[in-house]
């Protein structure tokens, strides 16, 4: 099994990276685009035979805990068989 975390910048939270791209791309001609927010995507293999209920506690205090910023950020958790 596999977990998938993504972490992105809160909705009140300013992306200037996010911005600084969204100009470039509309530089470019592509004028659809009307933002775009920036994120951090992690793939973390679990062990074999790791039950859903642990993985799931396990992923979300690694993802408040160690890879999102709780103030800054939100985090999203999947698993994949």
């Amino acid at each position: 099994m596999k977990a998938r975390v993504y972490v992105s910048f809160k909705p009140t939270v300013l992306d200037p990276q996010g911005q600084t791209i969204q100009h470039a791309l509309n530089g470019l001609g592509h004028k659809l685009i009307a933002g775009v927010r920036q994120g951090k995507f992690f793939e973390i293999d679990l062990a074999p035979g790791t039950a859903k209920e642990q993985a799931v506690q396990e992923m979300e205090q690694i993802a408040r805990d160690v890879l999102a910023n709780p103030v800054m950020e939100d985090f999203q958790v999947e698993f994949i068989d």
